[in-house]
């Protein structure tokens, strides 16, 4: 068993603890969602929930004291994705949440990606902001609260925060396109 406490990782690399964590945060999302499925509304539910969106506080702090990635900087982002909108698209299908919102949160993320893997061929980068991390949080919560028993049978309570996540998910979406518009402009030709 080797040593990775005072390990540094260059933006390179690819077999790191922090990019295991986030593999396996996208491994059990189907998990996540059979569960649901399976159990719906309940505490074992919510244990499983939590633990998934628990590596993603846990391979970021990693990340930050062992080195991050370019690896890491896609894996991330794709794993909170396939988690959260399986979850979302789930949570619909069973007519807990409504359609709307979940497919404009759906959309919004589809749509950032494809810009930002455009711009990126381009050559420029858009870096994350902690509003992205507020965004994947509210999602989170508005997850949580169609499968915590006693927050389940709550639908307005439900209804607000899935209406609250789609706001802030397009207002998110909005701050990368401006901010890839202001680093394009800043690029050199």
């Amino acid at each position: 068993m080797t040593d990775t406490a005072g390990h540094s990782f260059g933006p390179s690399a690819l077999a790191t603890p922090a990019n295991a964590l986030t593999v396996a945060r996208l491994l059990a999302a189907p998990v996540f969602v059979a569960v649901i499925l399976n159990r719906g509304a309940s505490w074992w539910t919510v244990a499983v929930g939590a633990i998934v969106a628990g590596t993603d506080g846990a391979d970021g702090w990693i990340a930050r004291r062992q080195g991050t990635t370019r690896s890491g900087a896609f894996l991330d982002p794709l794993a909170d994705k396939v988690v959260v909108l399986s979850a979302l698209f789930l949570l619909s299908y069973l007519h807990t949440l409504p359609w709307f919102p979940v497919v404009l949160i759906g959309a919004r993320e589809f749509l950032m990606s494809v810009y930002r893997a455009w711009i990126g061929r381009h050559g420029v980068s858009i870096p994350a902001r902690g509003s992205a991390k507020i965004k994947t949080l509210v999602q989170d919560l508005a997850i949580a609260t169609c499968l915590i028993p006693p927050l389940a049978p709550r639908h307005t309570l439900q209804l607000v925060m899935i209406w609250v996540a789609a706001a802030i998910t397009i207002f998110t979406g909005l701050q990368y396109l401006i901010d890839g518009r202001r680093a394009a402009r800043s690029e050199p030709a």
